[in-house]
């Protein structure tokens, strides 16, 4: 439960609010117009040169308001707020209605902490006009409600909005996975044939030595097809950017973590046993449980002084053991979600036949425990 209310707490701002565009504009010059409109026209308003001044003065919110909806609440609730204090009375304008759109845009366009800071602040503004006694119980109560009414509706098309984002997400990986697939399936027609052209040259080439070479010149286009082939399956497969064209990392390479950094715990690598000839699949998933495992230790252990990490090899598995000396904390199996996190780290264990767990330590820290079968 509490990692719940976490997680919905530290949820950021929806990505890319719509930038500032003409109906913006629109909207603030309509109620320009309006509020001067009603100044002109309610001579029997009292202030109503000073209320709207305020109205023309807090108006240009609405220009910001998907950016920066959090202080385009502070200012125009606040305003609204510390106004009356001048005159001693509401300013009784009906034009400061659009300040209902910026209370929209906090729930639709702010994180999560922004819209409890500005909600905050709307209901300290309404209720301190009550207390100062410049708006009634009735109006404070009707004020509730269709502010709460306006944030509701801007959190249920931001939640809208993020659903059809995961489904749009789920259809893309659903044909990526489709795709690869198809290409799964041309690579291995492309291997067949190497492997059938290689057997008959085998068998041939006592007789026609020329055919060995036939043989292998098939074979070379044939491998350049697969290998172009496989190029295509990591581009359909990969949705952060190009691949990388460094070496695969393996288990050796896992000493290098110990000087990458010179801030925050120090990082101790120890590999025993023989880790040379590991299957590179094994020893690249190896080096990636291990670099996450450190990368979640750096960022979620807290008063960490050492990160250890120790490979062991024998003839039948390689065993990998990540352990900090941080204060134990059941927040820290929510830290894993980052990243891989620990379901991706088990499923990239369980794709080569072995396991990895993760837990408190036996003393204190937090552990990641993973073993992986050498074949």
């Amino acid at each position: 439960m509490l990692e719940s209310l976490r997680s919905v707490w530290d949820e950021p701002s929806p990505a890319d609010p719509p930038a500032r565009m003409w109906r913006d504009w629109v909207l603030a010059g309509g109620f320009a117009l309006a509020v001067a409109g009603e100044v002109l026209t309610r001579p029997e308003l009292p202030s109503r040169w000073f209320a709207g001044g305020v109205a023309l003065a807090v108006l240009p919110t609405l220009l910001w308001r998907r950016t920066r909806p959090l202080p385009a609440v502070a200012v125009a609730f606040g305003a609204c707020g510390l106004a009356p204090l001048a005159t001693g009375h509401d300013l009784g304008l009906n034009s400061f209605v659009f300040v209902l759109f910026l209370g929209y845009a906090l729930a639709r366009w702010g994180s999560v902490r922004q819209a409890v800071v500005g909600a905050s602040i709307i209901v300290a503004k309404l209720l301190f006009s009550l207390s100062m006694g410049f708006a009634g119980p009735t109006d404070t109560v009707g004020g509730f409600g269709v502010l709460f009414a306006v944030t509701a509706l801007g959190a249920a098309l931001r939640y809208r909005a993020r659903a059809r984002l995961r489904e749009l997400d789920q259809v893309k990986l659903l044909e990526r996975e489709r795709l690869a697939r198809d290409l799964h399936d041309t690579v291995a027609h492309h291997v067949s044939a190497m492997i059938i052209r290689a057997q008959a040259g085998l068998a041939t080439a006592p007789v026609n030595p020329h055919a060995a070479t036939d043989a292998l010149k098939v074979i070379e286009a044939e491998a350049s097809r697969a290998l172009a082939e496989m190029r295509g399956i990591v581009r359909v497969l990969r949705t952060d950017g190009p691949a990388e064209l460094s070496p695969t990392p393996r288990v050796a390479d896992l000493r290098g973590l110990a000087g990458q950094h010179r801030v925050g715990p120090a990082i101790a690598v120890e590999i025993s046993g023989d880790v040379d000839d590991l299957p590179a699949p094994v020893g690249t998933a190896i080096y990636r449980l291990a670099q996450e495992s450190v990368t979640n230790a750096r960022r979620h252990a807290r008063n960490a002084t050492r990160i250890e990490v120790s490979v062991v090899a024998d003839e039948a598995s390689v065993r990998l053991r990540v352990s900090d000396d941080g204060e134990t904390a059941p927040a820290r199996a929510g830290g894993l979600s980052s990243g891989f996190g620990l379901v991706g780290m088990a499923e990239r264990a369980g794709l080569v036949g072995g396991t990895c767990e993760a837990g408190p330590g036996p003393i204190r820290g937090w552990t990641v425990t993973a073993i992986l079968p050498r074949a």
